[in-house]
């Protein structure tokens, strides 16, 4: 029986441990395990939702342990250090808690090893930014953002009420690097969060004359991957927000207390975000596999890494050449679809090679090459402006045709795609009951969290 061990609880990882588990683990054609840091998964594209403080991730997260016990795959809680690929195992780090070791150093031999470990932030080598700037990486890094986001505001507060600020000027500067679907989505929720907060009395501030909101983007254009038409319909919405959005403006540093453009200008910056771009992590440049200048491993059409049949890699983190439509986006509709893919094809490919095991016939196993090649769709983009709007495309699988869509039409198109990430999880039961129980939340709780 074949281990395939999945590293990394993304919306990839963890749909594809979720299938192979209903498929081969349950079987018990093949072990399933997925190896992850964390003891939960949480939908990266709503990160700015916890950010914001819109989502408790604690209600919202899925525990491995509970999707793996229900699924017949293996969950490991751990930090992968090294993967030694001639020997087929992969070393995870000390687990540690308070200082207390639960876990020692441990190893993990596999026969396929799936590579799903998403991405991580893009500095692109600006000064200061690695050392001041917040990011959006994982849920933790997200609690730290909301958490400097309502202290400060609260600070601005106190000091506004002694008198001890300057009048007319904004008590809070939030800059935001990257006019990207993250950025342009977190300044949206930002803003209404700062009057959910001012409405609840948590700070003292004017939402829209003390909070100063800014998105710095170097191109011509917010969203650069929407239309143009879009993109200008976007950036209408968050002004009319009273945000501040600056395009054909590079950053060429950044100090503790602002971000410093091209010209030298200076923006004031009491929390800065960066939402520029992203890499896969560094562990991918370390495999001796090839890589491209964004760490992400170069897959064939079986989205296998061509110097090891024993590895896969999918998502954020993998180069896929896509012969129609060119490099794939690291986007989470890509990774579904990989997911789906590889699901598929692995047991095919176990199915296959143990029927011609079994008549004999060893030498002549199929080769991973020769399952059909993975070929991905795009089915459009859509972007949240808020609780109320969204402005995105939508794509006809048949057609090829495009359709924009904005306003309430758009947001409610917007809010589906995170339910058709947990039908693919949970089924369609479960996904209509945790449905219900985030729609009672929102109308018996405050819009965001107070503290």
């Amino acid at each position: 029986m074949d281990t395939i061990v999945i590293v990394g609880g993304g919306a990839g990882g963890l749909e594809l441990a979720t299938r192979l588990g209903d498929t081969l683990g349950k079987a018990g054609r093949a072990r399933v395990l997925l190896v992850d840091r964390s003891p939960g998964h949480f939908w990266k594209p709503l990160l700015h939702t916890v950010a914001s403080g819109k989502c408790d991730p604690q209600v919202t997260q899925i525990e491995f342990p509970a999707q793996a016990a229900d699924h017949h795959f293996e969950f490991i809680q751990g930090e992968v250090m090294s993967i030694d690929r001639a020997a087929r195992s992969i070393e995870l780090a000390p687990r540690r808690v308070d200082g207390l070791e639960l876990q020692p150093r441990r190893s993990i031999g596999y026969d396929k090893l799936v590579l799903a470990l998403g991405s991580v932030t893009n500095f692109f080598g600006i000064p200061g930014a690695a050392a001041h700037v917040l990011t959006l990486d994982n849920v933790t890094e997200a609690e730290v953002f909301r958490k400097r986001f309502v202290n400060a505001c609260i600070e601005a507060g106190e000091r506004k009420q002694r008198g001890d600020c300057a009048a007319g000027a904004a008590q809070v500067n939030v800059v935001i690097v990257g006019g990207g679907a993250t950025g342009v989505e977190l300044a949206a929720e930002l803003s209404h969060s700062a009057r959910a907060l001012a409405q609840y009395k948590v700070h003292a501030l004017d939402p829209v004359k003390d909070v100063r909101i800014s998105i710095i983007e170097r191109g011509q254009y917010l969203l650069p991957h929407l239309h143009a038409s879009l993109s200008e319909r976007a950036a209408s919405h968050l002004r009319s927000l009273g945000i501040s959005v600056l395009t054909n403006t590079s950053v060429a540093s950044v100090t503790p207390q602002a971000v410093i453009d091209s010209t030298g200008h200076e923006h004031r910056a009491d929390l800065a975000l960066w939402a520029a771009g992203v890499e896969a992590p560094a562990l991918c440049a370390a495999l001796g596999l090839p890589v491209n200048r964004m760490n992400q491993i170069a897959v064939d059409a079986t989205l296998r890494a061509p110097a090891d049949e024993h590895v896969y890699a999918f998502g954020d983190c993998a180069s896929f050449i896509c012969p129609d439509k060119g490099a794939v986006p690291p986007r989470a509709q890509v990774a579904h679809q990989q997911a789906v893919y590889l699901a598929k094809h692995m047991a095919k490919h176990l199915a296959d090679a143990a029927k011609l095991a079994k008549a004999g016939s060893v030498a002549a196993m199929p080769k991973a090459g020769a399952l059909a090649g993975f070929r991905y769709r795009d089915y459009g983009s859509l972007v949240s402006l808020g609780p109320l709007a969204a402005v995105g495309v939508l794509s006809g699988a048949v057609t090829g045709k495009s359709i924009h869509v904005g306003g309430a039409a758009a947001r409610l198109l917007y809010g589906m795609m995170y339910q058709k990430h947990m039908l693919a999880l949970h089924g369609m039961a479960r996904m209509a009951v945790h449905t219900l129980v985030d729609w009672l939340r929102a109308k018996v709780l405050p819009p965001v969290k107070l503290h």
